[in-house]
Formats: C-alpha cells, sequence, structure tokens
C-alpha cells in the first residue's frame, strides 16, 4: 500500500491545533517534530522552546486520497482564518519509507532527572543505573515526548510521584499511553487509560507490554463519561488533552473522578488560556497552585477540595 504525507511547518503556538485537525482525516498517524532540536539529549532541564515545527500525517493512497486533500486544505483554510497557516505539503510514499518516516524524525531524549524516552528500534549507551527508561513506539497515536504538553507533564508527573508510592492514577486522553506507563515506572500502582481513538488505545496497551507494566495498565476506549460509569476515584489525573475539551470537562463534572485532597496535572493549554482554564477547574472543585510554562505551553498542576 502507498500512503501519503501531508506536512506543514508551523510554530509552536500553532502546532497542536494544526496537528488535531489533521488527525480528524489522517487517522494513520500525526507528529509533532521539533526543528530547533532533534535528537539532542538535554540532561537536568527542559529543553529549550522550539520556534518552529513541523507537525506530519499520513493517510492511505486510495480513492479517496485527493477529496480528503480538499479536506485538509479547507480544514487548514479554515485555522488560518484565525492564525497564520501555511499551505500544507503532501507526498507519496511506498508503506516501507512510511514506517521509516516514523523512526528518522523519532529520537531518544533524556528529560528531567530520571527520565529517558527511547523509541523499540534505537539503543542508548548512557543509561544510567537510576535512569527511567521508557521505551515508546508512537505507532499512530499522539505522544512521542518531544512536545511540550508532554514534556511539562512528565516533569510535573516526576515530581508529584516522589515518595507517593502506590498512586492510582487515571490517563485521560492517553495518546500513546506515554504519561500513564511514565507514571508506572515512577511508582504509581495502577492507571487506567482512555481515549475517544482506537488506534491510541491500541498503541497505549502496545507501549504498555514494551516497558512491562501491562499487568497494573488498563487501556479503555472512552472519555470521562465512562469513568464516571464505574464510579472510581483517583489519587491523580492526567490530562494532556486541548484547553477547549478540558473546559467542557470540567462542566460535565471532571472533578468528580479524582478524590478529596487528590491532584491532577492539566496540559495542552496555550499561557492566553490559562487563566479559563483555571476558573474552569475551580468550577469543578479543583484549586491550581503551579504553572509550568515552555514556550507559549503551560501546565497546570492542581489540587481537589477537601
Amino acid at each position: 500500500m502507498d500512503w501519503v504525507e501531508v506536512a506543514l511547518e508551523v510554530d509552536g503556538e500553532a502546532a497542536e491545533v494544526v496537528a488535531e485537525a489533521l488527525r480528524r482525516y489522517a487517522h494513520q498517524g500525526v507528529l509533532i517534530e521539533h526543528t530547533a532540536f532533534p535528537g539532542e539529549v538535554w540532561e537536568d532541564e527542559t529543553p529549550p522552546p522550539s520556534q518552529h515545527v513541523v507537525v506530519r500525517a499520513y493517510f492511505p493512497a486510495d480513492a479517496q486520497t485527493e477529496a480528503r486533500k480538499q479536506q485538509i486544505r479547507e480544514a487548514l483554510w479554515h485555522l488560518g482564518q484565525h492564525y497564520p497557516i501555511p499551505e500544507p505539503r503532501f507526498a507519496t510514499m511506498r508503506d516501507d519509507d512510511w514506517v521509516e518516516a516514523w523512526k528518522r524524525h523519532y529520537h531518544p531524549l533524556r528529560l528531567g532527572r530520571r527520565l529517558y524516552i527511547r523509541p523499540p528500534w534505537r539503543t542508548v549507551s548512557d543509561q544510567r543505573a537510576d535512569d527511567v527508561m521508557l521505551v515508546l513506539d508512537p505507532g499512530t497515536a499522539f505522544g512521542t515526548g518531544t512536545h511540550p504538553t508532554t514534556q511539562l507533564c512528565l516533569l510535573a508527573l516526576e515530581e508529584w510521584l516522589d515518595g507517593r508510592m502506590g498512586a492510582n492514577v487515571l490517563d485521560l486522553g492517553c495518546g500513546s499511553g506515554i504519561l500513564g506507563i511514565a507514571a508506572l515506572k515512577l511508582g504509581a500502582g495502577r492507571v487506567l487509560a482512555l481515549d475517544t481513538d482506537k488506534l491510541a488505545v491500541k498503541a497505549t496497551a502496545h507501549n504498555a507490554d514494551l516497558n512491562g507494566v501491562s499487568g497494573r495498565l488498563t487501556a479503555l476506549e472512552g472519555s470521562l463519561e465512562r469513568v464516571q460509569a464505574m464510579q472510581q476515584s483517583f489519587d491523580l489525573l492526567l490530562c494532556n488533552i486541548l484547553a477547549r475539551v478540558i473546559v467542557r470537562l470540567c462542566e460535565s463534572g471532571l472533578g468528580d473522578v479524582v478524590r478529596p485532597g487528590g491532584y491532577a496535572i492539566f496540559s495542552g493549554i496555550l499561557d492566553t488560556q490559562a487563566d479559563e482554564i483555571e476558573e474552569a477547574l475551580r468550577r469543578t472543585g479543583f484549586e491550581a497552585f503551579t504553572r509550568r510554562a515552555q514556550g507559549d505551553w503551560v501546565a497546570i498542576e492542581a489540587q481537589k477540595r477537601g
């Protein structure tokens, strides 16, 4: 089978929104590649913000190709009415080239004090005894660890789980499963990972197996409504999704799934959206206490009121 790659270079502020738009039409993969620091390892600090990223998406080359290209152009045109968006570039590649394209743009990354992320096709020679190695095959889902929204969550997670062994964690919008898997390897007890995308659920289960934590991670299709139906509450909520979705979840009772005194980490938030998100969190029972920033992106840490 042949594949079509669509790619465009945008700034960090537009990357997540563009990726979300492409994901609706290119269900076989969306990749966010930072042009400023590909493949570099950063120890004991957050990677510097990248001014430009390349968003790539993939879909099968078939009878619907031209129609799908037009849908993508129209979706990006509508985004361009609010923010400058360049014209997308389309290229056709063979199946084995598509696989190699993922591998070409995904490199090992050290993050925080102990986290080290690598794809399964790469080995590293500088692993330290206390490193927490995350072996991650992004497949066709978000979450390779390179985007600031994911990095900010991982840094907050590493700090929060220090000394909190056995925590019960909910990863809402799990993507590739990187956050839930990191939580388990940092000492959490169990993780419930949910995503509305079947491919994301499959990727999360696969990555949990790669990291030897599949027995403690449950990956399911669904969102907040499924958790509420289970009538469960969690010690920690991980929520790395778009800001408007966070607001919508807050309006639907998101705070009810975290125990009184429990914590939550929210990301996928632009700095201009942080005040609105914190207000939405207050209405659902959270009090925000920390903001972490990288470039235009913000992660908010909050505690559920007792």
